[in-house]
C-alpha cells in the first residue's frame, strides 16, 4: 500500500462532474505531478486529498487510514492550494508563528528556516500588505514546508514566481523528496513538472490519463 491512495474518486456538484473515477498513488520519497489546464479538476482533487472536500464516491487513504472514516484530515500535511491565506497586517514570520500555534509542532527555528528556504528574510518586519505577488507565493510555500510534513500538496506553486523563484522551488522539491516526503504538485507547465516529478499524469475534464514515465 502506498502512503497516499486515491481509489476511484468522483465528485459531482449538481449536474457537473468535477472528478470522474480518479485513481492515484504516491509513495513517501516520491514526487507525483498533475498536469492540466485551469478547470481540469487538479485543484478539486487536491482539496479532496486534503480532506477539505468530501467526494461523491470513492476512497482516499493516507498511510492506510481512510479519510472521513478513520481520520478527518491527513495527520501530517503541508498545503498550498490556490491563494495563500496570509494576514496582511502581520509580517511573514508573524504569519508563520500564528499558523504554527494550531498544532504546536514547528519550533521557532523551523519557522525561520522555512522562510529562508523560500528566499525571504525572517527578520523583515514589513507587513505582508507590502509584499509582491511573488513574495506572497514564497510565503505560502514556507507555510506548507514549516512543519516538515509527510504529505506535501503544492497547487500551481510557480504562480507569481520569477525565474529565480522557480529555480529555488525546484531545489526545494528535490530536498523534500530526499527528506522522504510524499509530494503531489500540480501545474499547467509540463516542462516544470518534468523537472521535478518522478512521474506525472495529465488531467482533463476531471479524468486522469495514464501516467507518463512512472516505469522509467
Amino acid at each position: 500500500m502506498s502512503y497516499l491512495d486515491v481509489c476511484q474518486v468522483s465528485k459531482q456538484i449538481r449536474n457537473d462532474i468535477i472528478l470522474d473515477d480518479v485513481s492515484l498513488t504516491c509513495e513517501l520519497g516520491e514526487v507525483v505531478g498533475l498536469e492540466g489546464r485551469n478547470g481540469s479538476g487538479k485543484t478539486m482533487l487536491m482539496r479532496v486529498i486534503c480532506g477539505l472536500v468530501r467526494p461523491t464516491s470513492g476512497t482516499v487513504l493516507i498511510d492506510g487510514s481512510v479519510l472521513w472514516k478513520d481520520i478527518s484530515f491527513p495527520p501530517s500535511a503541508g498545503i498550498l492550494i490556490e491563494t495563500p491565506a496570509i494576514l496582511n497586517n502581520y509580517s511573514g514570520l508573524d504569519n508563520l508563528e500564528l499558523l504554527a500555534m494550531v498544532k504546536g509542532i514547528a519550533t521557532p527555528d523551523d519557522l525561520r528556516e522555512a522562510i529562508r528556504r523560500v528566499g525571504l528574510d525572517p527578520d523583515n518586519r514589513k507587513r505582508c500588505r507590502t509584499y509582491s505577488l511573488g513574495m506572497r507565493q514564497r510565503l505560502g510555500i514556507a507555510m506548507a514546508l514549516m512543519e516538515k510534513p509527510q504529505l506535501l500538496i503544492l497547487d500551481e506553486p510557480t504562480s507569481g514566481l520569477d525565474d529565480s523563484g522557480v529555480v529555488e522551488l525546484i531545489g526545494i522539491i528535490a530536498q523534500e523528496r530526499q527528506r522522504g516526503a510524499c509530494v503531489l504538485v500540480s501545474s499547467h507547465d509540463k516542462e516544470f513538472l518534468d523537472s521535478v516529478c518522478d512521474w506525472s499524469c495529465h488531467m482533463d475534464a476531471g479524468r486522469l490519463a495514464p501516467p507518463a514515465g512512472k516505469d522509467g
